[in-house]
C-alpha cells in the first residue's frame, strides 16, 4: 500500500499538483504527509496544508503519536485549524475544507460506510479527480 501510495503522489507532483493537504488523522492521514514532506527534498516547490478538525486532536493519543504529528506539524508549509477545540462536526468540516480546497483526492479506501465514503461521494458530485487505493 505504501508504494502505491507513494507511486500516486509523485505523479501527482509530475502532473503538476502543488499543494497537498493532509487532515492529520493517525494512521493514512499522517503517513500521506511523511510521504510528501519526503518528497519536498526531491521537489522543493511542493507544500504541505495541514487541515486539522480542532486544536486538540492528539489530546488522546500515545507519546509516540504525539511526536510524529509534531514533527510533520513542524515541517508543514500551513496549517489550518478547522476549530478551537473538539466539535461533533469537526472531523466533517474538516474533510469539507479539503474538498473546497482541492482538484483531486487521494483516498484508501475499504468500501464501509463512514467519513471516507461519503468524502469520496461529495468530492464525485464536485467533479472532483479522485485517486482510490482500494483495500477490498
Amino acid at each position: 500500500m505504501i508504494k502505491i501510495l507513494k507511486d500516486k503522489i509523485e505523479q501527482s507532483i509530475i502532473d503538476g499538483y502543488v499543494y497537498f493537504i493532509s487532515g492529520m488523522a493517525l494512521g493514512f492521514d499522517m503517513i500521506c504527509a511523511e510521504i510528501v514532506l519526503d518528497y519536498k527534498k526531491k521537489y522543493n516547490h511542493i507544500k504541505l496544508v495541514c487541515a486539522i478538525p480542532c486544536k486538540n486532536q492528539n489530546k488522546l493519543w500515545s507519546n509516540e503519536y504525539k511526536n510524529r504529528y509534531r514533527k510533520i506539524l513542524s515541517k508543514a508549509d500551513i496549517i489550518r485549524y478547522i476549530d478551537k477545540q473538539y466539535t461533533k462536526t469537526c472531523m466533517l468540516e474538516r474533510n469539507d475544507y479539503m474538498l473546497k480546497n482541492s482538484s483531486k483526492v487521494i483516498a484508501l479506501f475499504n468500501g464501509h460506510s463512514g467519513g471516507t465514503k461519503s468524502t469520496i461521494l461529495k468530492a464525485k458530485k464536485m467533479g472532483l479527480n479522485i485517486d482510490i487505493i482500494n483495500l477490498l
